[in-house]
């Protein structure tokens, strides 16, 4: 009987293979290859045949039943690549866990057994560093030949093979295959990236450089290669050969000066000690010896200056661009006055605006520069500073004269709120002061956003003349226009804080906790200090006969009646030495020598209250305010940087941190 003829199509093919039940689509069958290669390497198992029959791969318990009208040889063709994708990956991953646990002959069977296959480079340099690592530089040196003969174009093997001469301590013949490989660069640009990171793995950093160097030449690109070459001379520490980067770069593209400065910025902040700001500083001063005709020079030497914070150096530079360009060096002047100001050198942004005054009225910033030099007396207003009678006679006749000329309208609406803030804080003319917020506050086109802020500061202004319910009403005012913001928050606060001083300490402390989870840091910050002053002090019968007089000395302080505020202070602590409000007490009663400008007793004081509770609130508030006497009031930088350090290390958290990193860091460099 004739057999019958075999079709080559088969009905049904059934193998016996122990598979999950599951369903995968045959666009994903690599990756259930992939996702399944340890079950398959551990079990022997192969991949389950594809079904034309809606593109599914069906696995059913322990048989798999599929019906297919693919041609058998297809069907055969994709079980074989399976099964060598499987075996491959299975591989790799035996070879990774041998060589990453440090079972090196193993690994380099796995990974010769890998680079036969397929002359893949990755496994090349496994093996290759296995090899290395095993000591075995005769095994090493034939796969980097036998690479070579297949891989002519890739100078990068030219350094493997030297860095084997070179662990065999074969200097000569090392720097032979380096200096071959360099020399073999041109203008071909394609094998230049892998070579030097073969020599920067190899760590021959100088050679990288070189290699850089000489594809720049090849190709006459002076800019060729800018980041990798400013990164690889920053990694050695050649800070003058880094900023020449940088400098050269600007002289053939000056509006590159934007992108160096982003670029120069960076590196300066992930410095890790001052010398590439030392760097930096020396070549752009030589720079602008020697080229003393290129402005973008003399540019980056201010922009450094600012960058470092060196606001007097900045000054000099920005006098010097003035005084060389007659008539374009006035912004200059004007920028690093705003930046100092901002930056509290206010010393520095009073000259700059005093320069920029001299040129005259003609000048296009004059008076801004007027307005400016009274916004940095403000400043040391709000700092602390006092005035003496004459001095506040000089200042009130600088912001009358001022206002004469500008006129007293919206543009001049911070002048007229600095200018009260004088009057009634600094003066004895809180009706004045009044009568001045209240004119802004009658300006039609005043934006309302400013209106509400006016009228904060009138409140606080009615809350120091002795006015609290007038105040109270302006705060619920703004408070109530306000609801979702800052201001808003801002006025609740100080509603609370006069519920505070008028002993309604329940409903301060609602309001308080409340503002406690405050968007504004500094907000929630004194919203919880007063909240915690409050809850903290209530007496054991739950009274606050205690914290009664301790309010009304702090409206006294508020009020700027210093003599009445500190005996009421004194009385609250010879009456509660051992009450929680006596840590509290010291620092109010410190306050009030600063201003009284007794800095040595407000120092010791502050020191006791830092040494005695180091663990309370106000102690971080201490510490800093010691420093800033120290550096400013007592001349001792000394002392200050012993502060600032101690709060950076003790107090991370603290609101003051970031103020004194900047002030220690400006103390460490003089």
């Amino acid at each position: 009987m004739r057999s019958k003829k075999i079709w080559p199509y088969v009905e049904k093919v059934v193998i016996l293979q122990p598979v999950f039940e599951t369903q995968v689509s045959v666009d994903s069958v690599a990756q259930q290859v992939e996702h399944n290669t340890f079950n398959v390497g551990v079990l022997g198992s192969s991949p389950s045949w594809v079904t034309k029959a809606g593109r599914k791969i069906v696995f059913s318990g322990f048989f798999t039943v599929m019906e297919t009208r693919l041609p058998i040889i297809v069907c055969l063709a994709l079980l074989l690549a399976c099964n060598a994708a499987v075996g491959q990956q299975t591989d790799e991953q035996l070879a990774a866990y041998h060589y990453d646990n440090g079972e090196l002959a193993q690994a380099a069977q796995l990974y010769e057994s890998l680079y036969s296959r397929g002359q893949n480079k990755y496994h090349y340099s496994r093996l290759l560093d296995t090899y290395m690592r095993m000591g075995e530089y005769r095994d090493a040196m034939r796969l980097v030949e036998r690479r070579m003969k297949e891989h002519r174009a890739d100078l990068s093997l030219l350094v493997d093979q030297g860095h084997i001469h070179e662990q065999q301590h074969n200097r000569k013949k090392a720097e032979a295959c380096f200096d071959k490989a360099i020399g073999q660069v041109t203008a071909d640009q394609q094998p230049v990236p892998d070579l030097a990171q073969a020599f920067v793995r190899t760590g021959h950093t100088d050679r990288a450089i070189a290699t850089y160097l000489a594809a720049r030449a090849k190709t006459q690109n002076p800019s060729l290669y800018f980041n990798e070459l400013t990164s690889l001379y920053q990694k050695q520490g050649d800070y003058g050969a880094m900023t020449a980067q940088y400098f050269d770069l600007i002289d053939g593209q000056p509006g590159m000066m934007q992108s160096v400065q982003a670029s120069l910025g960076r590196a300066l902040q992930e410095a890790p000690d001052q010398r590439l700001a030392d760097g930096v500083r020396a070549a752009l001063v030589d720079r602008v010896r020697s080229h003393p005709e290129n402005r973008t020079y003399q540019d980056m030497l201010l922009w450094f200056a600012l960058q470092e914070s060196d606001f007097m150096f900045a000054l000099e530079q920005a006098r010097a661009i003035d005084a060389r360009y007659p008539g374009q060096g006035t912004e200059q002047l004007m920028r690093v006055a705003s930046i100092a100001l901002k930056n509290g050198s206010l010393d520095v942004a009073a000259e700059a605006y005093k320069t920029v005054q001299a040129k005259g009225r003609g000048d296009d910033h004059y008076f801004a520069a007027r307005t400016g030099e009274l916004e940095v007396e403000h400043a040391r207003l709000q700092g602390g500073h006092q005035l003496t009678p004459q001095a506040y006679k000089e200042m009130k006749a600088k912001y009358q004269s001022t206002l004469e000329e500008l006129g007293r309208n919206e543009k001049s609406a911070t002048l007229m709120r600095h200018y009260a803030d004088l009057l009634a804080y600094h003066g004895t003319e809180q009706q004045q002061a009044v009568d001045l917020l209240d004119d802004l506050l009658d300006m039609k086109r005043l934006p309302a956003k400013v209106r509400d802020s006016v009228k904060l500061e009138l409140a606080d202004l009615l809350l120091f003349a002795g006015e609290p319910w007038d105040a109270s009403l302006l705060y619920s005012q703004v408070e109530k226009s306000n609801r979702e913001d800052l201001l808003g928050s801002a006025a609740k606060f100080r509603n609370a804080r006069l519920s505070y001083f008028t002993h309604d300490f329940t409903w301060a402390a609602s309001q308080l906790n409340v503002l406690r989870s405050s968007t504004s840091k500094l907000i929630a910050n004194d919203a919880m200090e007063l909240s915690l002053l409050i809850s903290d002090n209530m007496d054991d019968d739950s009274t606050y006969n205690t914290l009664e007089p301790f309010a009304d000395a702090d409206l006294l302080l508020y009020r700027g009646m210093l003599d009445q505020a500190w005996e009421k202070f004194d009385a609250v602590e010879r009456s509660s030495l051992f009450h929680p409000l006596h840590d509290e007490t010291m620092l109010r009663k410190a306050q009030i020598r600063a201003r009284q400008q007794r800095y040595t007793e407000a120092d010791s004081i502050l020191a006791r209250l830092a040494d005695h509770y180091p663990d309370d609130i106000t102690a971080d508030d201490a510490i800093f305010m010691r420093a800033e006497i120290n550096e400013q009031f007592l001349g001792d930088p000394d002392t200050a940087m012993q502060c600032y350090e101690r709060l950076l290390l003790d107090y991370p958290t603290s609101l003051y941190t970031e103020r004194a990193r900047q002030r220690y860091n400006a103390l460490k460099k003089r």
